[in-house]
Formats: structure tokens, C-alpha cells, sequence
């Protein structure tokens, strides 16, 4: 049903790498690429290999670097008049946006990418950009407005046969799934994302698949083992593609694990790397949930309750200015669990 997993924005001289490149290797190959187009003066090309240099950059947590290049790659595209690389450049735009915690930014270029790949006949970018517009939604906690659009897309996903994006949608209909509580629902979904990501040597989406998993297994069954195997697994081919993002999160996990498992410990020592991680590559919303996951663990290792109350309110109103909605809520949850919230610090 799924053919193998592509990656639609290496494109022009870079269509022959795969999902599955080194981003390392992506950037070098990418930028020599986008010079030998400068210097013949194509302004097309410059623009389909800006936008591999872009994403490499963004990925890798080179989030300067990666906005310089999406913005060249959208005046070489306007320049050449290309509707639908410029739609790409404005895809790639919204998601650093997203990643960097600006919401309003993220979703106006991501509309726009998505008209303008509508406008261009381009139903991949379009797609893509849509699914950017779910996910920045589902981010933020607004499961309601977004939960149709992901289920709307994944049906588009599942009748092109495309696997990368399907598995997408599925793992970003789990995570809503997981965070209500639905924790069988989730499960079966993430399972699905993973195997279909498995046969489609997507190894990205695979590795996001197992730390959904990963997850599960440790808040619904307690199978602490089985989750950190399950995060191994999923590390190897984060470092194996210098997916720094990826591999922030799955270190915050493990945090996020060994912490259920009263491992304390542990898990401050996971989310100490995960914080400083996020915080290289400027990533506001991971390094808000390894805060909190930092303070938990802290206070359970017999951290001053002031400290606490100060660093658990100082969150809240970092995420209630964010938009961040769920992420806001489990602070709440944080402060009734160690009795510091708002009532217990007066």
C-alpha cells in the first residue's frame, strides 16, 4: 500500500538524497549544490537548494543560519517566478517558526505556503503546509480545531500512499490521543506509525514512533525496561542522522520515564542534557518541558519548596505568554502535586 518514504523538499540537483541522509551530509552536499547554482545564475535552483540548506540547518538546531536560507531560497524562487518553490521556502519558514516557539509567524507563512502551493498545483507543499498548520494547533493544545484537519489529512495521506506523511498524522493524532488520556487509542496509533515507517525505511518517523511508544508503555503499563529500549532504539538513528531535535526530545523522554519510575536522580541528570539541548538550538517549548521536568525532579530530591514555588510559577508564565496550552496545564498539575501553587505560596 506505502511505497518507500521520499523527501520532497530535496529537490533539483539534490533529488537523489534520501530521507534518511546524514543532515550533516544534507548541508555539505546542499551548499556546495546552491554555490554552483549561484555562479550559474539559476535562480531556480538557487531556490530548491536553499531550501535543503534551510532544513538541514533548522534540523540540525542551526536555527540563524536556518532562517537566512529559507528567506534567500524565497527571493531566488520570486525571482525566478516559481509559485511552487516559493510556497516550499514559506513551508520551511513557518516550521522554524513553530520550532522556535513564534506561533502567530508560524501559522501566517504557513497559510500562506499552503495557498500558494494550492495556487501552484502543488498538492505536496500544500499538504505539508496544512499538516505544519495542524501540528503548530495541536502544539499549542488546541485539540478541538485541529483534531479534523489532522484526520483530514491523514485520509489524503493513506489515499496517495504516502508513507512519511502518514505516518505524520498518525503519530500527531496519537499524541492528542495520549494527552487526553486515551492511552489504548494511542498506543494501537503510534504502533501503526511505526510499522508502517518500519517497511517505508522512513527512519525519522520510526524513531518518533518509538518514543510515542515509549511513552505509552511507561504511564500506562510501568514498563520502565521496555521504554528505555524502546529510547535506545530510537536514539541510534537520531544520532545516526544528527537529528538534534529528535534526539533533545527523546533524552527529555527518557527524563520523563525514569522519573515515573522514581528514579530521580536520573531523570534530573536527562533533563540537565535535554535543557541544554534545547537551549543550543533555541528551542523555547522543549526547554520549558525539561524545566519542569528539572524542577520535579529536583523538588523530589528535597529542593527548598521556595525554589520550587519561584521556578514552577516563573514557568507557568513562560507558557501562559507562549500559548502553550497543555504544556501550561501540567505545570498547574506540577504545582498541586508539591503544594506550591498560587493559594499554597500566600
Amino acid at each position: 500500500m506505502y511505497g518507500k518514504a521520499f523527501a520532497p523538499e530535496y529537490q533539483g540537483a539534490l533529488t537523489s538524497l534520501s530521507v534518511n541522509s546524514s543532515l550533516v551530509d544534507v548541508l555539505a552536499e546542499g551548499t556546495e549544490r546552491l554555490r554552483e547554482a549561484e555562479r550559474s545564475g539559476s535562480r531556480d535552483e538557487q531556490a530548491r537548494c536553499g531550501l535543503a540548506v534551510a532544513e538541514a540547518h533548522r534540523r540540525l538546531g542551526q536555527v540563524e543560519e536556518a532562517d537566512r536560507a529559507w528567506k534567500a531560497s524565497y527571493r531566488a524562487a520570486r525571482a525566478a517566478g516559481n509559485t511552487g518553490a516559493m510556497a516550499w521556502a514559506l513551508w520551511s519558514g513557518g516550521t522554524l517558526a513553530r520550532q522556535r516557539g513564534t506561533f502567530p509567524l508560524a501559522r501566517r507563512l504557513l497559510a500562506l505556503a499552503a495557498e500558494l502551493g494550492d495556487r501552484g498545483g502543488d498538492i505536496v507543499v500544500r499538504g505539508y503546509s496544512l499538516a505544519g498548520l495542524a501540528e503548530t494547533g495541536r502544539i499549542q493544545g488546541d485539540y478541538e480545531a485541529v483534531g479534523r484537519l489532522h484526520e483530514q489529512l491523514l485520509a489524503e495521506a493513506r489515499r496517495r500512499g504516502e508513507a512519511r506523511h502518514t505516518v505524520w498524522a498518525l503519530e500527531g493524532i496519537a499524541q492528542m490521543h495520549r494527552n487526553t488520556g486515551s492511552y489504548d487509542t494511542a498506543y494501537a496509533l503510534f504502533e501503526e506509525a511505526a510499522q508502517i515507517a518500519a517497511r517505508a525505511e522512513d527512519r525519522r518517523g520510526h524513531a518518533w514512533a518509538l518514543r510515542g511508544l515509549a511513552d505509552i508503555v511507561s504511564v500506562r503499563d510501568g514498563a520502565t525496561g521496555r521504554a528505555l529500549e524502546l529510547l535506545s532504539e530510537a536514539e541510534a538513528s537520531c544520532r545516526e542522522m544528527n537529528l538534534s531535535s529528535a534526539l533533545a526530545y527523546n533524552h527529555k523522554m527518557r527524563g520523563n520515564v525514569l522519573y515515573r519510575a522514581g528514579r530521580y536522580a536520573e531523570a534530573r541528570a536527562m533533563y540537565d542534557t535535554a535543557l541544554s539541548e534545547f537551549r543550543a538550538m533555541s528551542e523555547p517549548r522543549g526547554a520549558a518541558l525539561s524545566r519542569l521536568g528539572l524542577a520535579k525532579s529536583l523538588a523530589r530530591l528535597g529542593r527548598d519548596r521556595t525554589e520550587t514555588a519561584a521556578e514552577l510559577a516563573d514557568l507557568a508564565g513562560v507558557l501562559e505568554r507562549s500559548g502553550l496550552r497543555h504544556a501550561r496545564e501540567m505545570v498547574t498539575r506540577a504545582q498541586a502535586e508539591f503544594g506550591v501553587g498560587a493559594e499554597a505560596v500566600r
